[in-house]
């Protein structure tokens, strides 16, 4: 059985919440907690360990967003982050979402690979939104 095949995709519960404290430096521990409790933090796993992460936000509360998505390096370019992906794609479905929305930093261009690859269109940039003067891409993706 291959590696993608192995891996469970599901929503985050407590039991991961250091994992996801630790990988996720861009939020606190709260923030994590607050989220697994709302079902907005996805994980997978290959052999009960995590392996793959993903942050829901929701811009003006309703739109949804990819905060953050990231598989740990071993397991980079198995379909991972596709894997987690369709899972979100699926839960924004069935509650009538018809939109993802994502980005990554003007200087990624794997990340920005990745969002064409999986589907996601570019929809703008932001000039110097980040640390350094460095501009955000933003993607779209269709749900429907």
């Amino acid at each position: 059985m291959s590696v993608i095949e192995r891996v469970i995709v599901r929503f985050a519960g407590p039991e991961v919440l250091e994992w996801c404290v630790v990988e996720d430096v861009q939020v606190t521990e709260q923030v994590i907690r607050h989220k697994i409790i709302n079902d907005e933090i996805i994980i997978a796993e290959l052999d009960g360990q995590p392996i793959g992460y993903l942050r829901i936000e929701y811009l003006w509360s309703n739109i949804p967003y990819i905060g953050v998505i990231f598989v740990v390096d071993d397991y980079r370019d198995e379909g991972v982050g596709s894997k987690i992906l369709i899972f979100l794609e699926d839960y924004l479905r069935s509650r009538g979402y018809d939109v993802l929305y994502s980005s990554s930093q003007v200087n990624e261009p794997e990340a920005q690979a990745w969002h064409r690859s999986v589907g996601f269109v570019e929809s703008g940039i932001i000039s110097g939104i980040n640390e350094g003067g460095i501009g955000e891409v933003f993607f779209r993706k269709s749900l429907t």
